[in-house]
């Protein structure tokens, strides 16, 4: 059995563009031309490859098409990179990638502009909680990620990046006005926090810690990490901060420690396990500069 490289590159154009139609356009066929062209891979697979949903998704199957289309293309970047292709003017690769809301507002950009400095490439970052952007990798979505998974997924090497620490933290007048006897059970119960979003833990395992429960305190959700730190710092709520965005406003008292201990996330970087020189840049820069400020 073999998988013509057209039909994967394909299917993953359905994919990243969510409709056939969309693909269309950005493969420059006609929609009934995709349509065939995903029904000949299904034949030639015996298998169901895309749930035609709107948007459309991968199946299982269909998310090892999509990932093996991802590789041919990232080998086939560097292939010609080697022959000088790149000299000539051609079209800039684009590298999926997937970290972390905190880490893509505090220190993972600049590497990323060091890299487009020095590559033909552009990135398209997909933004998902650390705990769950090792899934973006098994699905063939991204060829790297920042995660909090130490285990290696399966076919990606893993490296250490360093430990992101968050301390709870609010303004004085925040404070004064819920927790004036300090962050005790009672008042914790009551006090509004700020939460990423529905998936964001952080603050619960907090409140865990600290005896409360952490279903019952009010809360705001704003899924933005600067605009969440926003939040925090103009009384909203209280929330866990790491030091890249409260260590100036802790050192002039524009925001106070709550106490309880730090909650600390190991960050690692996972790439695909590919003899490629543009994901090892890509690794080496990213790799060098998570463990310089983590």
């Amino acid at each position: 059995m073999r998988i013509p490289f057209e039909l994967a590159e394909t299917l993953a154009a359905v994919v990243d563009e969510g409709s056939l139609d969309a693909a269309a356009r950005r493969l420059h066929v006609t929609p009934s031309a995709v349509s065939q062209r995903i029904k000949a891979l299904e034949e030639q697979l015996g298998r169901v490859v895309l749930v035609r949903s709107k948007p459309v998704r991968a199946t299982e199957a269909g998310a090892a098409v999509v990932r093996l289309a991802r590789q041919l293309a990232l080998l086939e970047h560097d292939a010609l990179t080697e022959l000088g292709a790149d000299d000539e003017g051609g079209t800039l690769f684009s590298v999926p990638l997937a970290v972390n809301a905190d880490s893509l507002g505090t220190w993972f950009l600049e590497p990323l502009a060091r890299l487009a400095a020095r590559h033909p490439v552009v990135f398209e970052l997909h933004r998902d909680d650390q705990d769950f952007t090792a899934g973006l990798l098994e699905s063939g979505s991204v060829m790297g990620a920042v995660t909090s998974r130490a285990t290696p997924v399966a076919g990606c090497r893993v490296s250490t990046l360093g430990v992101m620490r968050y301390e709870a933290v609010a303004t004085p007048d925040y404070v004064a006005r819920w927790l004036p006897d300090g962050a005790t059970r009672e008042s914790l119960a009551l006090a509004p926090l700020v939460d990423f979003d529905r998936r964001d833990d952080l603050q619960s395992r907090w409140l865990a810690a600290m005896d409360v429960d952490p279903v019952v305190p009010p809360r705001h959700y704003v899924p933005a990490s600067n605009d969440f730190a926003t939040a925090i710092k103009l009384g909203l709520g209280w929330g866990l901060l790491p030091g890249f965005q409260s260590s100036d406003e802790l050192g002039d008292r524009r925001l106070v420690r709550l106490g309880g201990a730090p909650v600390d996330v190991p960050l690692h970087w996972q790439q695909w396990n590919l003899r490629s020189p543009l994901l090892d840049a890509i690794a080496d820069e990213l790799v060098a500069e998570g463990r310089r400020v983590l």
